[in-house]
């Protein structure tokens, strides 16, 4: 009973947003409202506790929407500027056949897009540049939307999976784990479960595209891509697995996917491993009607920039990350001391609740909306564009804020009710992990990745899902005795999985490509892929751990 009263918060989200379809940013406040009644009115927590940890994680959540407001703010200022159609014009001439223009575009590109961005970028920028090519605009949409899995742990300068190690990291340290050990844990895991599931990935979008989209509708047209499909796989592996292992979360789909384009791409233009008759689809007129936009898409700013110049913030961003990842010039040093520092002690005077940011190690600042203002200068942008720019952020983000700012603060409050609480010492989180133990013991390795999946689904981000749900998935490993670093790690793989799936985006990528309407379509499409990634990286990892 007090299992299911603790889970009612997390139930009514799930209903609202899969039942009656309503957005996160209208939903989460609900259940961080019902959160709070349950801890101060069953658990009887003193409401000065309460609300204590509810402003902690307000607070919390500050520096996960710096950001996605900087990674936001970037892509918006390349396509104000004119750079995000320069860069896309660079691809218009690698390779004629189409099965080698979907992976290096729609996984490769749309990886360093995630890797730099985050947050439905890729499939929002990577899906019209398709169009443009001759792809029709639903096999686009639903490309881009399946490619932009693996890349999404690490996008956005790594920020979901720092979010979910540091979501963890305290009760990891009070089960007795090192800090280094278990965060260093989560992310090689996550990065060699992702890197498998790529080998299968990448020739995967190709069979499907010609499976629906091809003439004759057949997937062994795909079989030609397969060398080329497996190289670059193996070549992104490479890379994706170096930067995890040597440089932390913040490099593998940033700097993975660079150098990945820097193999491919002359490949490609050579003919290596490519198929020697290029694959087309069949003339415009012999399309199915869905497959076509129903109205016109917003053309982007186009006013001839040149190559290097458009990609001059993106190099920015990787050379600054490295740069202070790396401790170039002592600059780790002294972005994480005290001048780059705020703190608030003793939160409403409970010595247990502090909040501390580093903010100049925040990458939302450094570099995004450091790169953004240099960009503003370089790219000579007139004042309206960079209002347009900031002002389409801000509208971008206002939801999202919404649900992390209350999807923290909701989390908080389950992870900390058992202080100063009358109806027990457990916190709702660990009640709720408790029940889910007895119901699927040893079993449970293999639900994990469907609840980050659920929650990507639900929420429309990996970041939001292992805000909801990394805690739980950490304490119900615990309790069935299965190692935590790898239940955080599978929570990890399925909330990038479920972005294939999650409402969000393919709701975004739909009205980008003009296809709304199809949004089921793609979701029924793409659940069994989400599907088998998941039960991937569960097998893999097992087996690696075990």
């Amino acid at each position: 009973m007090t299992a299911l009263i603790a889970s009612a918060p997390i139930l009514l989200v799930i209903i609202l947003m899969i039942g009656f379809n309503k957005p996160a940013k209208a939903v989460l406040p609900v259940g961080w409202l019902l959160a709070a009644a349950i801890a101060l009115l069953y658990w009887k927590q003193a409401p000065l506790t309460t609300a204590a940890w509810m402003a902690d994680g307000f607070l919390e959540a500050t520096g996960t929407f710096t950001i996605i407001f900087g990674a936001i703010l970037i892509m918006n200022t390349l396509k104000q500027s004119g750079a995000i159609v320069a860069i896309q014009r660079g691809f218009n001439n690698i390779n004629p056949d189409r099965r080698i223009q979907a992976i290096i575009i729609g996984f490769v590109f749309g990886a360093f897009l995630e890797g730099a961005a985050g947050f439905g970028t890729p499939a929002a920028l990577c899906a019209p540049l398709l169009i443009g090519l001759g792809f029709p605009p639903l096999c686009a949409a639903l490309i881009t939307l399946i490619y932009n899995t693996a890349p999404v742990a690490f996008g956005a300068a790594g920020v979901p999976t720092e979010t979910a190690i540091a979501l963890t990291s305290r009760a990891a340290e009070l089960a007795g784990m090192e800090a280094d050990t278990y965060s260093n844990g989560v992310i090689l895991y996550t990065a060699v479960g992702h890197s498998v599931c790529i080998l299968f990935l990448v020739f995967f979008g190709v069979w499907l595209m010609c499976r629906l989209f091809g003439p004759g509708r057949r997937g062994k047209d795909a079989l030609p891509a397969l060398p080329f499909a497996i190289f670059t796989a193996v070549v992104f592996d490479f890379f994706y697995l170096g930067s995890a292992f040597f440089f932390g979360p913040e490099f593998p789909s940033l700097v993975g996917s660079i150098l990945t384009l820097s193999v491919v791409v002359p490949a490609a233009k050579k003919g290596f491993l490519c198929p020697e008759r290029p694959w087309d689809f069949s003339p415009q007129e012999q399309w199915d009607a869905n497959w076509l936009s129903k109205v016109p898409v917003k053309r982007d700013c186009d006013n001839g920039m040149k190559a290097f110049l458009a990609w001059m913030p993106y190099l920015l961003i990787s050379l600054i990350l490295v740069a202070a990842r790396l401790d170039w010039f002592s600059l780790k040093t002294l972005l994480t001391g005290d001048l780059f520092t705020v703190r608030i002690p003793n939160i409403l005077g409970l010595e247990e609740v502090s909040w501390k940011w580093n903010w100049g190690w925040c990458p939302g600042i450094l570099p995004f909306i450091l790169v953004c203002v240099i960009t503003f200068f370089i790219h000579r942008m007139p004042g309206r564009k960079v209002l347009e720019a900031i002002t389409d952020t801000f509208k971008q983000t206002y939801g999202a804020a919404i649900a992390l700012f209350f999807g923290v603060s909701m989390v908080y409050i389950y992870r900390n009710t058992g202080m100063d609480a009358a109806l027990t010492g457990n916190s709702m989180l660990y009640e709720m992990a408790r029940a889910m133990a007895g119901v699927t013991h040893k079993a449970y390795l293999a639900v994990a990745p469907a609840v980050g999946a659920l929650g990507s689904f639900m929420s429309g981000s990996n970041t939001v899902s292992n805000t909801l749900f990394a805690s739980f998935q950490f304490q119900t490993a615990l309790i069935v005795d299965l190692s935590p670093v790898l239940v955080v790690a599978l929570q990890n793989i399925g909330g990038a999985a479920g972005n294939m799936i999650c409402v969000n985006n393919v709701v975004a990528v739909c009205a980008t490509t003009g296809t709304a309407g199809n949004e089921g379509r793609i979701i029924r499409t793409n659940l069994l892929p989400c599907l088998f990634y998941c039960i991937i990286a569960v097998v893999v990892l097992s087996l690696i751990f075990y």
